[in-house]
């Protein structure tokens, strides 16, 4: 899923779903289980979406995939509080129905949240390698590279 979402704004919500969709594993019924908003809106433009709704479409399009691994990079981008807190609750129901998945992203919180591995990158360098309760203990690596005290 790329970041900034990149839903064909002119295109329903169905329409999205639909387009790079492919048998076996996931279906349009079961995205719309996930995301029922989605169902409610299939009709709808994409473009005519809130933020959350669109970043809903852009996992639930990227799930239609059917692929091994899903790809996330900055998910929490520019949504509110609340809608963070959604996609984190989805994403880790994903992850705890076996999928695999690498997420890219800023906000500290979410990404502890659903990570078993956490990578620290600066300047295109891993300076941190571990997993989350090592780093949340961290206090040299969280204040110098994360702003986090």
């Amino acid at each position: 899923m790329p970041q900034g979402r990149r839903i064909f704004a002119p295109l329903t919500v169905r329409e999205n779903l639909t387009l790079g969709a492919r048998a076996d594993g996931w279906s349009l019924e079961r995205v719309f289980d996930l995301f029922p908003r989605l169902r409610e809106r299939q009709a709808q433009s994409g473009g005519t979406l809130s933020g959350g709704e669109q970043q809903m479409l852009a996992i639930g399009r990227a799930l239609l995939t059917n692929g091994r691994l899903l790809l996330l990079d900055e998910p929490s981008e520019g949504l509110a509080p609340i809608v963070v807190r959604e996609i984190g609750r989805i994403v880790r129901g994903l992850k705890g129905q076996g999928l695999s998945i690498l997420i890219v992203e800023q906000n500290y919180h979410l990404a502890l949240a659903v990570a078993d591995r956490v990578y620290v990158m600066s300047k295109g360098q891993i300076v941190y390698e571990g997993h989350p309760a090592g780093l949340e203990a961290d206090e040299d690596t969280k204040r110098r590279y994360l702003g986090v005290a």
